[in-house]
């Protein structure tokens, strides 16, 4: 019994913080501060305006994103938070910009390609009218048959695929049933399917067998299908950004139903004669990247930390819109709310906008290994420790429902709390799960409260996520002012906290 006792009261002194600590929810008052600010003073269709229209896309050291972020500095600035800067942090690699795509089938009749080019590719120094070539090539035995065969000719490599009518809405918002499964733990995931896993890298080892194939070749260029359909492209990356890499040859992605027209056509043996004009540019004068960080300083507590992010840095083929200017461009908002809300917050709060997520969270990883874990030596720097939680936003345009909880059960009392108010808008759900993919995880995976928020999923996967209709048309502005005055909500509960949020273990590796 005494045993029992000990282990009850060790067990008692060891709860989390969330148990010890009486949350509370927002001032009705606070949240109409926000609100009014939001509703009367927004900035946040302005600002997504310069960063997909003005400066979109935003690839990674291409001279757009650096404009942008000259152009977020001085905004931020403006606004009055303090501390704003570029963070530099590398080396990432060269730059790159498309400058001209022209691509026409011109025989045996005319029509314009809806193409782009890859990322990191080269363009063709000029015009080149030439022949396309579907090379079926599955196999390193089938690069004997083609050798010799395609130099200077546009050469498809992929087979057709089945194009199926779109019988459901492409813009979805989550229904109550599907909230309601969101927020359940999630189901047991079945063990690891080892020939799956390999059968996936083959294929991987052997695109880039045949990347190289083609371009030792000589093909004028390698015209790849869309994933998506009805004009709408994926766009991501073709070649290397390590200026001491080889060259590859271009590459585009192209309408899958333009590449369809196109293979269907040489199937019946008539000769398919495309014009090509594609003009991009390498820079390498500066191979190192940065992240815009600003703050809004604390009061008594101004030495611990409360984080908003966002990624700045998109893929070419769209204007970067919904993924990710929009998350962005609410971060930014919220910061604005707060500073022109003029109300005290006891901890700093700092905004911090990554380029190099979509390259695998480069740039939020390396702020954390610089200011919270030396990763080299695997040892925790001083402000891991006075960091109360990172807010990430990266779903699109669509209306925050709830927020993911990261496995991290002690903030679930806290978040019941400060969702009070946001319920009638449609803010219910916490979610147990951890999401990865976005800069939270740059967070978490060191110990430190990181969260990404649920959105209404809108257009995302089905039409921009990635692609080149991720355009300024495809923001929903209601959902998006709901977003910053959420964001703001949150951002000014934890900065007045009496504790820190608190954590899950430290992670074991």
């Amino acid at each position: 019994m005494k045993l029992a006792t000990l282990l009850a009261l060790l067990f008692a002194t060891a709860w989390t913080t969330a148990a010890q600590t009486e949350w509370q929810a927002p001032d009705p008052a606070t949240i109409s501060t926000f609100e009014e600010e939001s509703l009367h003073h927004s900035q946040i269709m302005d600002v997504l305006g310069y960063l997909s229209d003005v400066y979109g896309p935003r690839l990674t050291n291409s001279p757009n994103i650096r404009e942008a972020g000259e152009y977020a500095v001085k905004t931020l600035s403006s606004w009055g938070l303090e501390n704003v800067h570029e963070e530099p942090w590398g080396p990432f690699g060269r730059g790159w910009s498309n400058e001209l795509m022209e691509a026409n089938e011109i025989a045996p009749r005319h029509f314009p390609l809806i193409a782009y080019p890859k990322a990191w590719t080269p363009g063709t120094t000029g015009p080149v009218t030439a022949e396309a070539a579907y090379a079926k090539i599955e196999s390193e035995g089938d690069f004997r048959s083609f050798h010799g065969r395609l130099r200077g000719k546009f050469v498809l490599t992929a087979p057709l695929r089945a194009v199926e009518a779109h019988f459901d809405a492409l813009g979805h918002r989550f229904t109550d049933q599907e909230l309601e499964d969101l927020a359940q733990p999630p189901a047991a995931q079945p063990p690891i399917d080892n020939a799956e896993r390999d059968r996936v890298r083959a294929q991987q080892q052997f695109n880039q067998k045949l990347l190289k194939f083609l371009t030792e070749e000589g093909a004028a260029a390698w015209l790849e299908p869309s994933s998506h359909d009805g004009g709408t492209i994926t766009v991501m990356v073709g070649g290397p950004r390590d200026p001491k890499d080889p060259m590859v040859l271009p590459r585009v992605a192209v309408a899958i139903e333009n590449y369809g027209r196109i293979l269907r056509t040489l199937e019946k043996n008539i000769p398919v004669v495309l014009q090509i004009n594609i003009a991009n540019k390498f820079y390498d004068n500066n191979l190192d990247s940065f992240n815009i960080l600003a703050e809004i300083p604390g009061t008594d507590k101004a030495d611990e930390v409360v984080m908003l992010g966002a990624h700045f840095d998109s893929w070419g083929g769209g204007t970067g819109a919904t993924d990710n200017a929009a998350g962005s461009a609410v971060m930014m908002e919220a910061m604005r709310i707060l500073k022109a809300s003029d109300l005290k917050m006891r901890r700093t709060v700092r905004l911090a906008l990554w380029t190099g997520e979509e390259e695998g969270l480069l740039g939020s990883r390396a702020y954390v290994n610089a200011h919270f874990v030396d990763r080299q030596n695997k040892k925790l720097r001083p402000d891991h420790a006075k960091l109360s939680a990172y807010y990430n936003m990266d779903n699109g345009t669509g209306n925050i429902r709830g927020i993911y909880l990261q496995e991290d059960e002690g903030a679930r009392p806290v978040f019941e709390k400060w969702m009070e108010p946001f319920q009638s808008v449609g803010m219910t759900t916490l979610a147990i799960r951890g999401v990865g993919g976005t800069d939270h995880v740059s967070f978490d995976e060191v110990g430190l409260p990181g969260f990404q928020f649920i959105q209404d999923p809108i257009e995302y996967e089905t039409r921009t996520h990635h692609t080149n209709m991720d355009v300024y048309e495809r923001l929903q502005e209601a959902d998006l002012k709901q977003m910053a005055v959420i964001v703001a909500s949150f951002a000014y509960m934890t900065a007045n906290a009496d504790e820190l949020l608190p954590r899950k273990p430290l992670p074991k590796h």
